[in-house]
């Protein structure tokens, strides 16, 4: 090659940290990330979760704590789960004013204000005795109707308890429009409703059904949650559809193994984007790491690299305040 065309080298921008930091792409921010946790009634202490090493069954003192420590670390927020003391087949225990994710809501938006977004998912597996999503036909079938009555008493329970968003995760169908409905009727106008508009009938769960104590006692979700074969075209069919009845973002869950469907989201919808790092992703990390098989922290920000690369706004993920702290 002459002189006068000279070769293009493109390593030249990757020949030191500080080079590659400067000309960095993909730059993930503390406030991109938002932190799930589990919280528990009538236990003492907060009760490790065998399967996802550091995730805990939090206190409501140890929760506020937590709390308290993703605030200081700069996370943009946290959404709650909660693990009543007693469950039944309607899930009262979501909407009861002192059932416990209620108790917990109050608690946490004491303890850190306005300076991170507290919310809560809206869903009923964590309260029914059966474990599924909903409410149950006399064949077992989850009612598809039955359970948006009780989403939207949730939500509206949520947001008198001070959640300053609400997460349908149950993928029932017009489970957005009914929310936003009675959030609306109720005097909560304001609060946005962040959709479970991918969630897949995937295998990287487990570890979370450990955690919530929310594993089926029977059958599966796969007639409700998407076909991890299924078309892509379904996937925008039912962002679409939340985007229609109100939805103010919207979420792909899980996160790694569908980078693809958080890319095709971000190009299609004008509305910020989230994506779930879920149990499964994460207790294969940490199992990795705990064996030497993996340079843990190398892996944990590569991963919400690639997530956010891939169009994500905000990750939900176990790791937000480990990972707001590293940037």
């Amino acid at each position: 090659m002459s002189a006068e065309f000279p070769v293009a080298r493109p390593r030249r921008l990757r020949r030191n940290a500080a080079m590659r930091r400067m000309v960095a792409g993909t730059r993930p921010h503390p406030a991109d990330l938002i932190l799930p946790m589990f919280v528990k009634e009538n236990i003492d202490e907060p009760a490790p979760v065998a399967s996802m090493p550091g995730v805990f069954q939090h206190t409501r003192d140890s929760l506020r704590k937590a709390a308290h420590e993703a605030a200081e670390a700069g996370v943009g927020g946290l959404i709650l789960f909660g693990i009543p003391a007693v469950k039944d087949a309607r899930g009262s225990a979501g909407d009861d004013p002192d059932g416990i994710l209620q108790v917990a809501l109050r608690d946490v938006s004491a303890e850190v204000g306005d300076t991170l977004v507290v919310m809560a998912d809206t869903c009923l597996d964590e309260f029914t005795d059966h474990g599924h999503c909903g409410i149950l036909t006399d064949a077992g079938d989850v009612d598809n109707d039955a359970t948006l009555e009780r989403y939207a008493s949730i939500a509206v329970a949520q947001a008198r308890a001070g959640s300053q968003m609400v997460a349908p995760s149950g993928m029932m169908d017009g489970q957005v429009g009914a929310i936003r409905a009675a959030l609306d009727a109720d005097g909560f106008a304001d609060v946005p409703i962040l959709a479970y508009s991918a969630k897949y009938a995937s295998a990287f769960y487990g570890p979370f059904r450990d955690a919530a104590e929310c594993a089926p006692r029977f059958g599966d979700r796969s007639t409700h949650q998407q076909d991890p074969a299924g078309p892509l075209e379904e996937a925008l069919r039912e962002v679409r559809l939340d985007l229609a009845e109100g939805a103010d973002a919207v979420m792909v869950k899980p996160a790694l193994a569908y980078l693809d469907v958080i890319r095709q989201f971000r190009d299609t919808v004008d509305v910020p984007v989230a994506a779930y790092q879920v149990s499964g992703e994460y207790a294969m990390i940490e199992a990795a790491a705990a064996n030497g098989w993996v340079d843990r922290e190398r892996m944990i920000m590569e991963s919400i690299v690639a997530i956010k690369r891939a169009g994500a706004d905000l990750i939900l993920t176990y790791w937000a305040t480990e990972v707001a702290r590293a940037l």
